[in-house]
């Protein structure tokens, strides 16, 4: 039953994810912790490799595809740079939190009320973001920085980028939603590797059991496929309303992961 449960969310999540650009992490890392299937040091550790597959995937599949955008190389790797080193220092600050707690279980609650604040957040600039006037940067440095603060977000929370991702590409660089959607993917990725690689050098991998990870793996490709064609066949605004109505389920699921681990 546990792998049933666990071959759902990822699929599907990873299926969500690659539509909206945010990963998938954000829904798989709260829902498993809510399902106490599985530790919460594990779930981040398999969630990250997870969304690392699914973002590999995705954004292989939406390079191949044609596009009404053109696909800023350099603006996308300066990013994804500054995600790098924002993954290596999230990393480091999760390590950190998690030796200075007798209970490990806490950093569930310190990781789900960061999420919860960091969605609630996302769902209010998205609602109104018709209203807000948005900038277009073009600063290497500042684009650099931002990837940093990307890339921590998506480390510390063991959820690849999620929905800040999409506001700050929306708010910093006046993107569309599927614009958008297709950096994020390719931030995740980059700040993905060196969380991961962060975590074998130091080697803190938390206890796993090897099918699940497997199982993980292939649901999050797979779903990744599903999820970058349904991307291409629908428009702005119904990826808009999908985003929305993900972003208010996400933000109940960790109210109630913080009253569970606290």
């Amino acid at each position: 039953m546990a792998y049933l449960i666990i071959a759902a969310v990822c699929f599907f999540s990873s299926v969500v994810g690659a539509i909206c650009g945010i990963g998938g992490g954000v829904i798989i890392k709260p829902v498993l912790d809510a399902t106490g299937v599985m530790a919460v040091t594990t779930v981040s550790f398999l969630s990250g490799c997870t969304v690392l597959s699914m973002s590999v995937v995705s954004l292989y599949k939406s390079l191949r595809a044609k596009r009404d955008f053109v696909f800023d190389k350099v603006f996308a790797t300066v990013l994804a740079l500054g995600g790098v080193v924002g993954g290596l220092t999230g990393k480091e600050l999760y390590q950190g939190i998690l030796s200075r707690l007798s209970d490990t279980s806490r950093v569930g609650a310190i990781q789900a009320a960061v999420l919860m604040l960091v969605t609630l957040g996302t769902l209010l600039y998205t609602v109104f973001k018709a209203k807000i006037r948005t900038r277009h940067l073009e600063s290497r440095a500042v684009i650099f920085l931002i990837g940093i603060v990307l890339g921590i977000m998506s480390s510390f929370l063991g959820i690849g980028g999620g929905p800040i991702n999409l506001v700050v590409l929306f708010f910093f660089f006046s993107m569309a939603t599927k614009q958008a959607a297709m950096y994020s993917i390719y931030v995740i990725m980059f700040s993905q590797i060196s969380s991961l690689a962060s975590t074998l050098i130091g080697k803190n991998v938390p206890p796993f059991e090897l099918p699940v990870l497997l199982l993980m793996i292939a649901c999050g490709v797979l779903g990744g496929l599903v999820g970058s064609r349904i991307n291409r066949r629908i428009d702005n605004r119904t990826v808009d309303r999908l985003f929305m109505g993900l972003m208010a389920v996400i933000i109940c699921i960790n109210i109630y992961n913080i009253f569970r681990y606290m």
